[in-house]
């Protein structure tokens, strides 16, 4: 008995933090002030609207392409970003070389610098006067005021999450691994492909999300790339705002519910393939 005692005693060991009911309450209290009120607020706003006022809204022509712009450059930009943002960060852990520092400090430059600032930045570079735009122009490329450059931009504020996403990933792979492949004959190529992009994806996939998702609910730096063209190049965050110009806010409510609604979709998708990929791999 004295033995059951002294082992349940020991389950309740003193901790710093408060214990679990107290900070179970102040995680749930703090989730429904931040995201569950506001978002459960955004629903009722466009429930108001009725069912047939809000497919009116959802599926107007304006309404359709921008999702498409939206979505559509989002996914090229984060499946970019997936690439590079892999390169780079197998640089920077492979690899020891000058100035090292100054490049693993500029992939964090799209977190630290405003969006504005960003969309400016690159407007200036990839309009036909700009220093590149130009060197595009004669080719017959147009980057600025296009949905290309809507992929610059998002390129540009998503490529540090695949970055710090995957480098931790790389920096625990044992090397060993790879030194027995080659060992056993395989090539630079099957090595990659059958021991290092296995226990790197699901992190490379939460990159991905994570690009992803920024991307879709990117404004700043995009709105002065963009152009903004309804049916071309107007993306959604950008609707949004001309309906509360407009005073229209159960259109532009409902419009929010409905890009709500994709983005959890989405991210659903891509949450159930990571559990299915480590589950797979036995991470």
């Amino acid at each position: 008995m004295a033995g059951l005692l002294l082992r349940a005693g020991s389950w309740r060991k003193p901790s710093v933090l408060p214990g679990f009911g107290l900070a179970l309450g102040f995680t749930v209290t703090y989730l429904s002030l931040i995201v569950l009120i506001p978002l459960a607020a955004l629903v009722a706003g466009a429930a108001g609207l009725g069912w047939e006022g809000f497919l009116a809204v959802a599926t107007g022509p304006r309404v359709v392409a921008a999702f498409k712009v939206s979505f559509g450059t989002a996914f090229v930009a984060a499946c970019l970003n997936a690439v590079f943002g892999l390169v780079v960060a197998w640089v920077l852990v492979r690899y020891d070389f000058p100035g090292r520092r100054v490049v693993d400090a500029l992939v964090d430059l799209p977190f630290a610098l405003p969006t504005a600032v960003a969309g400016i930045a690159l407007t200036a570079l990839y309009a036909p006067n700009g220093w590149i735009g130009a060197l595009l122009e004669p080719m017959g490329i147009t980057v600025a005021f296009t949905p290309l450059g809507i992929i610059v931009a998002l390129t540009f504020v998503g490529l540090p999450f695949v970055v710090r996403t995957v480098e931790p990933v790389l920096q625990d792979l044992e090397a060993e691994q790879e030194e027995a492949a080659a060992v056993l004959g395989a090539g630079r190529t099957r090595t990659f492909l059958r021991v290092i992009l296995p226990a790197i994806l699901p992190a490379l996939l939460t990159g991905f999300a994570l690009a992803f998702a920024r991307a879709v609910g990117e404004y700043g730096s995009v709105i002065f790339i963009a152009g903004n063209l309804p049916m071309v190049s107007e993306i959604v965050p950008l609707l949004i705002v001309i309906r509360l110009e407009q005073y229209d806010y159960a259109g532009a409510t409902a419009i929010a519910a409905l890009m709500l609604a994709a983005s959890f979709a989405l991210l659903l998708v891509i949450n159930l393939l990571q559990s299915w990929m480590r589950s797979r791999h036995g991470h």
